[in-house]
C-alpha cells in the first residue's frame, strides 16, 4: 500500500503531522478522524511523488538488519509487559526508529493490527524482518495470553543467535585479511618487482639457479596472462557463490564444509547450538513440536542438518522417537542424542534442549578462540614462506655471483 504524508490538528488546535499506509486518501481521512485528528486536506499527499519523490537505486538504501529486530523485540517486550496497548507500543517504536526500512515495516504492522488483524498475521506479511520462528512464537504467545513472556524469550533467542553469527564473522576476519594481503603482495612481486630482476639477470650470461628460473617463468606467465588469471578467479568465485545458493549447491557443498579441518567442527557445534536453542525456545513457548521441527529445519543453515531434522519430524509424525534419525546423523554427537532421548522420556525436552544449547554455545566460544590462536601463527608462517621463497629465489644469482668473484 502507498504511504501518505498528512498534517492536521487535534481538538485543542495543536498541529500534528506524520505518515500512514493506506489504500487511498479517503482511508487516510477515516483513520485520522478515528484518531480524533482534524485533517488538512491540502496537506495530505502520497509519499514518493512530486517534491517528496525518493530516488531509489536497486541494491542500495536502508535494509532491515538483524540488530534492528533484536532491539525492537527487547523494547516491545518491555512495553507489552508494562501493559502498553500493542498499537501504541508499535507506533512509539516506529516513530522513534532511525532505519527507514524497518520503520515502514512497523507502521505496516500497526496498520494491520488496527484493522483487526492479529499481530502474528501482520508480521507474517514482512518476511524480510520477521521469519517463521518469530511469527509462530508470536502466534503462540497471542493464543496463550503470554505475549510478553514469549517476546522476552524471543529477544534472548535472537540475541544469542546474533552473538553466534558475530563470533563466526570475527573469527573469519583475520584469516581473510591475511590471505588477501598475501595474494596482493605476491601479485605485486610477480608482476612488478621480479621482471626488474629478470632484466638484470639477462646480462649475467650464465644459467640461472632452478628456483630463480621457476619464479621468473611464473612472473612472465602472470604478466602475459594477468587478465585471464584474474578473470578466471573472479568467474570461479562468482560461480561458487551462485552455486552454493542453489539446492544442488547446498547438497554438494554443505557436507564438504562439515569435513573441513577446524572449521568443520565449529560449523557442527554452531548447528547443534542453533537447533537446540530454537527448538527448546519454541517448545517452551507452546509451539507444536511438528511445527517447531519444520521451522528448525528451515532455519538450520546447513543442508545436512535440515535433512536430519526433517527425518526426525517424519519419525515423530509416525509416533516414533526423534532419537533414531538423529543418532544416524553426522552432525549430532551421541551425547546430544542421548540427552534428547532423556528429555523425551521425562517430558522435559525443552529444558534439556536449553541445557544442550548453553553447553554448545560455550563450546563454540572456546572453539573460535582456539581457532584464532591457531590461525594467527599459521597465516603468518604461510605468508612468510611465500614472500621469503620469492625473495630468496631472486637473490640466489646475486649470492652465486658474489661467491664467484
Amino acid at each position: 500500500m502507498p504511504v501518505y504524508l498528512w498534517e492536521g490538528t487535534d481538538a485543542t488546535g495543536k498541529k500534528l503531522s506524520g505518515e500512514i499506509e493506506a489504500k487511498n486518501v479517503q482511508a487516510v481521512f477515516n483513520h485520522l478522524k478515528n484518531q480524533r485528528v482534524i485533517p488538512n486536506a491540502k496537506k495530505i499527499r502520497e509519499k514518493g511523488k512530486g517534491l517528496e519523490m525518493e530516488i531509489k537505486i536497486p541494491g542500495f538504501g536502508p535494509k532491515v538488519q538483524t540488530n534492528d529486530v533484536v532491539i525492537f523485540t527487547r523494547q516491545f517486550a518491555t512495553m507489552v509487559d508494562a501493559g502498553l496497548p500493542l498499537i501504541q507500543a508499535l507506533n512509539i517504536l516506529a516513530v522513534n526508529h532511525e532505519n527507514k526500512a524497518f520503520k515502514k515495516v512497523l507502521l505496516g504492522v500497526k496498520e494491520q493490527v488496527e484493522s483487526g488483524g492479529t499481530l502474528a498475521d501482520a508480521m507474517k506479511q514482512y518476511p524480510q524482518a520477521f521469519d517463521d520462528l518469530f511469527v509462530n512464537m508470536v502466534r503462540a504467545g497471542e493464543s496463550g495470553g503470554i505475549l510478553d513472556i514469549i517476546l522476552e524469550r524471543l529477544s534472548v533467542q535472537l540475541e544469542k543467535s546474533m552473538k553466534l553469527k558475530r563470533e563466526i564473522k570475527t573469527a573469519m576476519i583475520y584469516p581473510s585479511v591475511v590471505i588477501g594481503a598475501a595474494i596482493i603482495v605476491t601479485a605485486i612481486l610477480l608482476i612488478f618487482v621480479i621482471p626488474t630482476f629478470a632484466e638484470m639477470f639477462n646480462d649475467f650470461g650464465s644459467a640461472l639457479p632452478l628456483p630463480t628460473q621457476i619464479v621468473i617463468n611464473l612472473s612472465n606467465f602472470c604478466v602475459d596472462n594477468w587478465i585471464i588469471i584474474f578473470g578466471t578467479i573472479g568467474g570461479a568465485l562468482g560461480f561458487l557463490l551462485r552455486f552454493q545458493a542453489t539446492d544442488r549447491g547446498k547438497e554438494v557443498l554443505h557436507p564438504i564444509a562439515l569435513k573441513l579441518p577446524v572449521f568443520g567442527e565449529i560449523i557442527r557445534k554452531v548447528a547443534v547450538a542453533r537447533f537446540s536453542r530454537t527448538l527448546g525456545t519454541m517448545l517452551s513457548s507452546g509451539v507444536p513440536i511438528l511445527d517447531a521441527l519444520y521451522i528448525c529445519a528451515r532455519t538450520a543453515g546447513n543442508f545436512v542438518v535440515e535433512r536430519d531434522v526433517q527425518r526426525a519430524r517424519v519419525a515423530i509424525s509416525e509416533g516414533k522417537s526423534m532419537v533414531e534419525p538423529l543418532s544416524s546423523s553426522v552432525v549430532f554427537p551421541a551425547m546430544v542424542v542421548s540427552m534428547i532421548g532423556v528429555g523425551e522420556s521425562t517430558g522435559a525436552l525443552d529444558a534439556m534442549l536449553s541445557k544442550i544449547a548453553d553447553f554448545y554455545e560455550d563450546e563454540v566460544d572456546n572453539a573460535v578462540t582456539a581457532m584464532k590462536q591457531l590461525i594467527e601463527p599459521l597465516m603468518i608462517l604461510v605468508l612468510g614462506v611465500i614472500i621469503g621463497a620469492l625473495v630468496v629465489a631472486m637473490y640466489l644469482p646475486i649470492f652465486r655471483m658474489g661467491t664467484v668473484i
